[in-house]
């Protein structure tokens, strides 16, 4: 499995905790994950570590978001766009071995494939304006 679609299941999973209350995640998480064929006990540990580590960082997550999205915070936007930007946040601010420009070019997919009509360019403003700001 490669880190694009490694990505696609992280994003399903964050979107998967806006639907469900905290304590019943783990549940969830295995089921998710049960339900993915032939999945690498790697791979697993690789998004399970992932999407944790962006729960930890939500809250700076969301400052982030809700300061580069003059007129939208976080609770108006949709929760595709949302889960997508958190993301892509992570990756450009906390994950190392994501060059910011594929945080970007690869977030913008997801909203393409995802999101509304309006997603993907609605993404990738977001995510120009914050790339400014950390570089």
């Amino acid at each position: 499995m490669g880190r694009r679609e490694m990505r696609e299941h992280i994003f399903k999973l964050l979107f998967l905790r806006e639907f469900n209350q905290s304590e019943e995640m783990p549940e969830q998480i295995r089921m998710y994950f049960e339900s993915l064929e032939e999945l690498a006990p790697m791979n697993e540990a690789y998004m399970q570590n992932k999407y944790e580590k962006i729960l930890e960082c939500l809250a700076e997550i969301d400052e982030i978001l809700n300061q580069a999205s003059s007129g939208w915070k976080v609770s108006r936007m949709s929760k595709v766009d949302v889960n997508i930007l958190r993301l892509a946040v992570y990756e450009m601010k906390y994950d190392e071995d994501v060059p910011v420009k594929v945080a970007i070019n690869e977030a913008v997919e997801l909203a393409k494939k995802f999101g509304g009509d309006d997603s993907s360019s609605f993404v990738n403003g977001i995510l120009g304006k914050i790339a400014k700001e950390l570089s």
